[in-house]
């Protein structure tokens, strides 16, 4: 009986210690996540697209971002092995999908080729000549601004299809690398009235440049700045551009309208949270 209540006594002590482990365990705070690395890096595509003959139809180029996730020796993570892993190359997945296209989309090229081609033939049809047609361009050069939260693309796309003049368009994507997600920036605003002090201060440099604003710009001019996050809005080191490309906010020959504001001036006006984001 006494070797009974003793295996008993054993046993209960082991039962308590393997219980006491697995509440110790279970309560044990998660393992802290490494801080994973983004990196920006430019992708070029260039082609030259021409005829059976080899005469020249078209000439390309395109430079847009690609966004990587480095692991703790500085290499390429390709797969992911933890939940935050998993969601950063989520979020690359997501950005480099914006910029796809103008890298791996053929038909592109192509419906551009057949538009040259078809420009080409036209204006001979029409007794021009051949030599008066000018080859087609088509190109897209972007630098990238990084933060410990954001990256922040401005894009210049430039093209001739043969009218009068090349036409030139600005660019711009704003990606929040905690979210995974592009924003827009009127979401930096939570009642700081971002979007109206935007709006007059933009106004007062057009002031600035000019007492008569009518004569350089359109005559609705005070509305299209109120759409001013519409247009590209774009962020670097001394704060954010907002920039309109020609024919939006005047004509062609003014040029693009490009106005830049402090974050200085900006920070009043932010949220805490985009304060945060932009790392002031």
């Amino acid at each position: 009986m006494g070797t009974m209540i003793a295996l008993l006594l054993v046993l209960s002590a082991l039962v308590g210690c393997a219980g006491n482990s697995m509440m110790d365990v279970k309560s044990a705070p998660a393992p802290e996540e490494v801080p994973l690395v983004y990196a920006v890096k430019m992708a070029r595509s260039e082609e030259a697209l021409t005829d059976e003959a080899g005469a020249l139809l078209a000439e390309c180029s395109y430079e847009v971002p690609v966004l990587r996730v480095l692991d703790e020796d500085g290499g390429e993570l390709e797969e992911a092995s933890t939940p935050q892993e998993e969601r950063a190359l989520e979020a690359a997945e997501r950005f480099n999908a914006q910029f796809s296209d103008w890298l791996d989309d053929p038909q592109n090229l192509e419906n551009l080729k057949e538009s040259a081609l078809a420009d080409r033939d036209f204006r001979a049809e029409a007794g021009d000549g051949i030599n008066s047609f000018v080859p087609y361009a088509d190109a897209l050069s972007c630098t990238a601004y990084q933060t410990g939260h954001v990256i922040s693309i401005s894009g210049t796309y430039e093209s001739y299809t043969g009218g009068a003049h090349p036409n030139t368009m600005l660019l711009s994507w704003n990606f929040d690398l905690e979210s995974g997600t592009f924003f827009e920036p009127e979401q930096l605003d939570q009642g700081g009235g971002l979007s109206e002090s935007v709006q007059e201060e933009l106004s007062r440099q057009i002031r600035e440049i000019t007492d008569c604003p009518e004569e350089i710009f359109w005559p609705d001019y005070e509305e299209i700045l109120a759409d001013w996050s519409s247009y590209a809005v774009f962020f670097n080191e001394e704060g954010m551009t907002v920039a309109f490309s020609p024919y939006e906010l005047a004509c062609y020959a003014a040029g693009p309208q490009i106005f830049h504001l402090s974050y200085e001036w900006l920070a009043p006006h932010l949220s805490e949270q985009a304060r945060e984001l932009l790392d002031l």
